[in-house]
């Protein structure tokens, strides 16, 4: 008995009619360059003299923060954020209130500019589904000297501006 060998091909199955008339494709490797993304040479910060701020002198920023919202305009939205180490070292990302953004804030990123006491504007980028301010927040953080525990008061002006008031935990007040 003589066994039948059938010789059997590949074919490419083209279910879609969109492509059933183009011929099949053809699959080669190719060698490809490896790309290389220049990175930002940024300045390392010393990370090791952080301070903390203790619970009471957290505390006690905070309340002078409440203090200081009570005689504002309660015209204009206001929100407090009491200072933590990832907002003013290292990652500088600033999360706001969902609440606060959801009412008040663009439904789209945008440039959000950040007024301090003195008049001076920073640009922040204000991601609107992170609910947060990045580029733009750490300049604004290290210019002012913002350490954990300061308690800083968010007062919305206009559709994409804040005036900003500081105020400093004990121990840590600076020029």
């Amino acid at each position: 008995m003589k066994l039948r060998t059938v010789e059997k091909q590949l074919v490419v199955v083209r279910r879609s009619s969109r492509v059933a008339n183009k011929p099949a494709p053809v699959y080669q490797e190719v060698l490809v360059d490896k790309v290389m993304i220049p990175r930002r040479v940024s300045k390392h910060r010393d990370l090791s003299n952080r301070v903390y701020a203790s619970d009471e002198a957290r505390a006690e920023a905070l309340e002078k923060a409440e203090k200081l919202e009570s005689g504002l305009d309660p015209h204009f939205p206001v929100f407090i954020k009491s200072m933590l180490q990832s907002h003013v070292t290292g990652g500088f990302w600033l999360g706001l209130p969902v609440h606060f953004c959801k009412t008040n804030l663009p439904k789209r990123d945008e440039v959000m500019t950040l007024v301090d006491e003195e008049g001076h504007e920073y640009p922040t980028i204000y991601l609107a589904k992170k609910t947060g301010l990045s580029g733009g927040w750490k300049g604004f953080a290290v210019a002012h000297r913002l350490v954990d525990g300061d308690a800083v008061v968010f007062q919305l002006l206009q559709r994409t501006t804040f005036k900003v008031y500081i105020i400093r935990v004990k121990g840590s007040e600076q020029s």
